[in-house]
């Protein structure tokens, strides 16, 4: 058998770079170097390199594809393979993107490492390196007591994986399931990132943890405590759960994550109609179930790198989500998370520019959870400018989300999203009577649901749920009057 040996290097300094290779031998097979560490999840196949590695295969042609992050261009070629002896290849990876030059820097907020993870001190390494993240957030969780592999890891930062560049946060994923609750979550599943204690109980409910497991305490009150250690507060999964307008609407919430695990669609539904209820949440996003996807988010701080003024610039709404693409907004020239002010006699304008390595066919801007404007290139662009200007006389807020009819090596279609810029003149969204009515309708589902349903060991614990629950809804009711 003859042996291809690559060295994989950055195409302008010449440095070796770590990376993700997929080897594809002649006879059609996935081809990986004896007890290299292989990828997990959805799409291509590949193992990961340190920036050198040798594997064998018959001969005739074998197609090499590497990959690191979403920030360099995936490197394409083929060699023909001999019988015998050794084929050397350089394989010089281009970056296309540096959004760090302008303060943006990616990070998941929510990976896990399951009970099947035999090498999760490895994989760590290579997530944080490979994938390009500055900020990589693993979560603890306790879901039925399984030995999930990254529970071992001590919660805060890890400072043998931090450098000028990286931070590696150790959080925690606190959450409930009820049997037959509105919204199939119970109350839901939230993020605490940048704590110091584990936040207990990390998990509750009888399908959960123990059998007879109570229903308490509410999320909201492990927010606060969270919150209290100065930690950042994400709700995880496109809003599920009953306790998410609660949360949102009693001011808990930094940010929102949107479709975190690959299997869940691109669907902006419930973060919209919090928006339009004039709550203020940017735009997060992570992958779950290890790195199972390209999802990522991007956080734009107003200094250089480090953990605090990420998290500064998330709390304050300078984000954009995306498995590639990179797309900006501004509005009257005022970034994401900032809120326009205008008198509502003179139009508003967006400013939209996107960058992507995979061709971008459609653009949209929306506004108030309606889309106001599209664009559409059949043929695919890489870059683009453009300029809308809309009336209205309602307080509001606007974004742009980006769509490619390619699919990464995840198997994922591209997409990007960015955070909102709000605009205020006074007078209440059009849209806002609408999103409240819709979440007090759920709110009085999720009531019937505590009374019927939910498990407390007393009735004060029930009378504590029941009464964090009506002063959610009071918020939504004031918003209908």
């Amino acid at each position: 058998m003859g042996i291809l040996h690559g060295t994989i290097v950055e195409e302008t300094t010449g440095e070796k770079l770590d990376a993700k290779v997929h080897v594809l031998n002649a006879m059609g097979n996935f081809s990986h170097p004896h007890n290299s560490l292989l990828k997990r999840g959805p799409g291509t196949q590949f193992f990961f390199s340190d920036g050198e590695f040798e594997t064998r295969g018959s001969r005739g042609r074998t197609d090499i594809l590497v990959e690191r992050g979403t920030e360099y261009e995936p490197y394409r070629t083929t060699v023909e393979l001999p019988e015998k002896g050794c084929v050397d290849i350089e394989i010089p990876l281009r970056r296309w993107h540096h959004p760090q030059e302008r303060h943006w820097y990616p990070g998941n907020t929510h990976i896990h490492y399951d009970e099947n993870e035999k090498q999760p001190d490895r994989r760590l390494g290579v997530d944080c390196s490979v994938e390009g993240y500055n900020v990589t957030c693993v979560s603890v969780l306790d879901r039925r007591q399984l030995p999930y592999a990254s529970n071992k890891y001590p919660i805060g930062v890890m400072n043998e994986f931090k450098t000028a560049h990286h931070v590696l946060d150790i959080g925690e994923e606190n959450r409930h399931y009820g049997d037959n609750s509105p919204w199939g979550f119970g109350y839901g599943h939230v993020m605490f990132l940048n704590i110091r204690n584990l936040v207990q109980p990390i998990s509750r409910g009888h399908t959960l943890t123990g059998q007879f497991d109570p229903d308490y305490p509410p999320l909201c009150f492990c927010c606060d405590e969270a919150r209290d250690q100065g930690g950042l507060v994400i709700w995880c999964h496109n809003g599920r759960g009953m306790e998410a307008p609660i949360a949102a609407a009693l001011g808990k919430l930094d940010a929102f994550n949107l479709f975190d695990p690959f299997w869940m669609d691109p669907e902006y539904d419930l973060w919209y109609k919090l928006l339009n209820c004039g709550l203020h949440l940017p735009a997060s996003t992570g992958t779950d179930w290890f790195v199972c996807s390209n999802n990522r988010v991007y956080v734009q701080t107003e200094n250089d790198f480090s953990y605090a003024n990420w998290i500064d610039g998330m709390k304050a709404g300078r984000t954009f989500i995306t498995n590639g693409p990179a797309v900006d907004l501004k509005l009257n020239e005022q970034p994401m998370g900032a809120t326009v002010e205008f008198d509502g006699d003179k139009p508003l304008e967006a400013q939209i520019t996107f960058s992507s390595y995979y061709p971008i066919e459609r653009a949209e801007l929306v506004v108030d959870g309606q889309v106001v404007q599209r664009w559409q290139w059949p043929e695919g662009r890489r870059e683009g400018e453009m300029r809308h200007g809309f009336n209205t006389e309602h307080d509001g807020w606007v974004a742009v989300r980006l769509w490619g009819d390619s699919r990464d090596s995840f198997d994922q279609a591209i997409y990007a999203h960015s955070s909102p810029v709000y605009f205020r003149c006074g007078r209440p969204s059009v849209q806002r009577h609408g999103s409240a009515r819709f979440f007090l309708d759920s709110i009085d589902e999720s009531l019937k649901w505590i009374d019927s349903y939910g498990r407390y060991n007393n009735d004060q614990q029930r009378e504590d749920v029941r009464e964090l629950f009506r002063r959610g809804r009071e918020e939504y009711a004031n918003m209908t009057d």
